[in-house]
C-alpha cells in the first residue's frame, strides 16, 4: 500500500469514526439560552471527543492495515 492510499484511507476512517464518537455524552441543556436550539449539548467536549476520534481512527486504520496486507486476508487473485 502506498503512502498517500494510507493517508486517504486514514483520513476516511477518521470521519466516519467522528461521527459515531460525537454523540457520546451529550446531555441537553437545562435551562437552554434563548435562541439556542434546546436539544444543544450542555458542554459538547469538542476536544476530548477529537483526541478519542484520533485515537480510535488509528486503532481502526492499524486494523485495517494489517487485515489488507496480511496474507490472512488476499484482495489479489
Amino acid at each position: 500500500m502506498g503512502v498517500g492510499t494510507a493517508i486517504a484511507m486514514y483520513v476516511v476512517i477518521w470521519w466516519i469514526t467522528l461521527f459515531a464518537v460525537l454523540p457520546w455524552g451529550n446531555a441537553p441543556s437545562d435551562e437552554p439560552i434563548p435562541g439556542q436550539e434546546q436539544s444543544a449539548p450542555k458542554k459538547p467536549r469538542l476536544r476530548i471527543k477529537l483526541l478519542v476520534n484520533t485515537a480510535l481512527a488509528a486503532l481502526v486504520w492499524g486494523l485495517v492495515y494489517w487485515l489488507i496486507e496480511s496474507p490472512w486476508l488476499s484482495l489479489r487473485p
